[in-house]
């Protein structure tokens, strides 16, 4: 069994030979019942269970990330989708990235965040202090609304206040949000901690004389984050005539553009959710809700940014972090239930919610140091197009 996700030539295989490689690195016997759902589809059953109406599938291209080191640990990386170059470009910069280390990450909190809206508050100085006198009663009573989950460490951790004046909410009157916080453990955690919202909502009326309005998660999970870095020499950077330090220069220099212009940083953060949302999606993950997260996070202080920074170090290395939520999971829904979600996690050889939040990070950014290589040297087209021909002579053929 190889050990090492830098495997040279891969592009230049056959889809059985890929997949034969693939396995091997994975240790997964080539008769496993979740490999052959590569080559022979879903079952229809299991899907018209996910879904309403269902009457077929919609296949996407399943590929594979080479190169990739996450934290000293070799890493294929499952992708599902449909845009030209992504798998190649993340697959080439984990490469450029490998000899000085590869990803490291970091999780930044654990916590998803419920939010119960209350909704005409009659006095709101003395409803936060009500909220206040009962939060070790509305945390010990959220806690034992899931008992497995707090065994396993996870469940209510703690809750916060937030307020509005009826100047703010037009038409709402004066508004107090409770947010409870919630470790999910491997779980996304949305059935956990809408479940908490909706039963708690009820006392939290009481205590406060307000009328209840929403009782819902909320996908702004700036608890739950993830951060990746890298380090590329210089040197490395060259391409096509253009020198590692000039291409280091106008990657810092692409980066920089994406802090202040929200118009470039809408697009920048497309290129890393490029590399995240194949990633989520190959997972059996929300990717809507990682979406959702990451844009928000982005315009957290009033101002879209950029999700990532890039700079050069004291040696005049190139060196990149990108923080953002990440809402996902590995046990539960269809993460579970879907073969070929299972063998994305065994590809992946990650068992806890955090592992796959770090590798998904880390696919992030090595999608975003492609686009910006690419946008500072030769341009976005050149390499996009020439894979993007193949869909033309596709077409053509089918015509």
């Amino acid at each position: 069994m190889s050990t090492s996700s830098r495997i040279q030539g891969l592009y230049k295989l056959s889809v059985p030979e890929r997949r034969r490689v693939v396995a091997a690195f994975a240790g997964i016997d080539a008769d496993d019942p979740n490999l052959a759902a590569l080559q022979d589809g879903v079952d229809p059953d299991l899907l018209d269970a996910f879904v309403e109406n269902v009457v077929g599938a919609f296949p996407m291209p399943f590929g594979i990330a080479a190169n990739f080191v996450v934290d000293g640990r070799d890493v294929l990386v499952p992708m599902v989708v449909e845009e030209s170059s992504v798998v190649a470009a993340a697959s080439n910069m984990a490469r450029l990235a490998r000899p000085t280390g590869g990803f490291v990450t970091e999780l930044v909190g654990e916590e998803m965040i419920g939010q119960v809206q209350l909704r005409d508050v009659p006095d709101l100085a003395a409803a936060v202090a009500a909220i206040h006198s009962a939060r070790e009663e509305l945390i010990a009573t959220a806690r034992s609304f899931d008992s497995v989950l707090v065994t396993l460490g996870g469940g209510c951790q703690g809750l916060d206040v937030r307020t509005f004046t009826a100047d703010q909410t037009g038409g709402d009157g004066d508004v107090i949000v409770v947010h409870f916080l919630v470790d999910c453990r491997d779980a996304m955690g949305a059935n956990a901690v809408n479940s908490i919202c909706e039963r708690l909502a009820p006392r939290l009326a009481e205590l406060t004389g307000a009328t209840p309005g929403l009782r819902i998660l909320s996908n702004l999970a700036d608890r739950r984050r993830v951060r990746a870095s890298c380090r590329v020499a210089a040197e490395a950077l060259a391409l096509d005539g253009h020198g590692g330090d000039e291409v280091a220069e106008a990657i810092v220099a692409a980066a920089r553009f994406a802090t202040y212009d929200p118009y470039r940083a809408a697009t920048h953060n497309k290129g890393i959710m490029n590399g995240i949302d194949p990633v989520v999606i190959a997972t059996g993950n929300d990717w809507r809700a990682v979406e959702a997260g990451a844009h928000a996070w982005a315009a957290r202080d009033g101002s879209y940014r950029a999700l990532s920074r890039w700079w050069r170090d004291e040696a005049g290395d190139l060196c990149g972090e990108l923080e953002l939520p990440m809402q996902v999971g590995t046990v539960g829904g269809v993460t579970r239930l879907h073969p070929l979600a299972r063998l994305s996690l065994a590809i992946l050889d990650v068992s806890t919610a955090a592992e796959l939040g770090r590798v998904i990070a880390a696919v992030g950014l090595a999608q975003n140091l492609g686009a910006l290589r690419a946008l500072g040297t030769e341009g976005i087209q050149k390499g996009h197009m020439r894979l993007h021909q193949r869909n033309l002579e596709l077409a053509a053929d089918e015509g």
